[in-house]
């Protein structure tokens, strides 16, 4: 059986996951799980995982969820160039680092901005309030700063000098907040110059199609529109940000 990979392409760590598969030529069947319809929510979904979340691996009988975990299990399993996450234990530590402080630095804020942003005001009707944007903007700020100053520093890529499992996963987070419309590379030109390199590396046309779908965010209103927004969903969104 084909590995099979159940994602939603407005999420960034199934963009992180797809778009690693693809570059490494690993094949993989695309399952779709529409979370805007709730699908994570439906029986079918719960039988592949419990937690209700994409992304999910299923490997044969092998289940896998959680992306970093999916992202080293992939690498390992397909024996991926040793760049994406090194052998020498200096290098390695330097990937992990990361993955373990963008869950709670980089990945919260890029996502509240675009929930803020791009998903609240569809769902409530309203904008959201002036003070709680402005906090939300002010926290992805500092995030990419330290991005910037601890993680990045005067390097290519996070590592060094190849691109890491770091840098793909630094870039899906980033590109959230911008499929609302903020440029976040505006007046920071070593994180401009930085995700001009990722892209090169990961390939334009791989990039653009992992991307499509969130940088068309503003079509959302259309969506829930055509299929509707289920209560118990829209009931969750608004109990996460109140």
């Amino acid at each position: 059986m084909p590995l099979e990979l159940y994602l939603d392409l407005h999420s960034q760590p199934c963009r992180a996951v797809f778009i690693f598969a693809k570059i490494t030529k690993i094949p993989f069947e695309y399952k779709s799980v529409d979370l805007s319809a709730g699908e994570q929510f439906g029986e079918e979904f719960g039988k592949v995982s419990i937690l209700r979340k994409v992304p999910v691996l299923k490997d044969g009988d092998f289940i896998l969820t959680e992306s970093i975990a999916i992202l080293q299990y992939l690498a390992a399993k397909h024996r991926t160039p040793d760049h994406w996450y090194p052998a020498d234990l200096v290098k390695r530590a330097r990937v992990d680092e990361y993955l373990s402080w963008q869950h709670a630095g980089l990945r919260a804020h890029g996502s509240r901005v675009f929930w803020f942003r791009g998903v609240l005001p569809v769902v409530t009707g309203t904008p959201v309030p002036k003070e709680k944007m402005d906090s939300a903007l002010e926290d992805l700020n500092m995030s990419l700063k330290t991005f910037e100053e601890k993680f990045l520093q005067d390097n290519p890529f996070i590592i060094g000098e190849k691109i890491s499992l770091a840098d793909l996963v630094a870039i899906v987070e980033i590109m959230q907040p911008v499929g609302t419309g903020l440029d976040v590379f505006e007046g920071r030109p070593a994180l401009s110059a930085w995700r001009d390199k990722v892209k090169k590396e990961i390939g334009e046309e791989v990039f653009d199609e992992a991307h499509k779908v969130v940088m068309n965010v503003d079509v959302l209103p259309q969506t829930f529109e055509k299929k509707g927004i289920p209560e118990f969903l829209k009931l969750r969104i608004m109990k996460m940000f109140n």
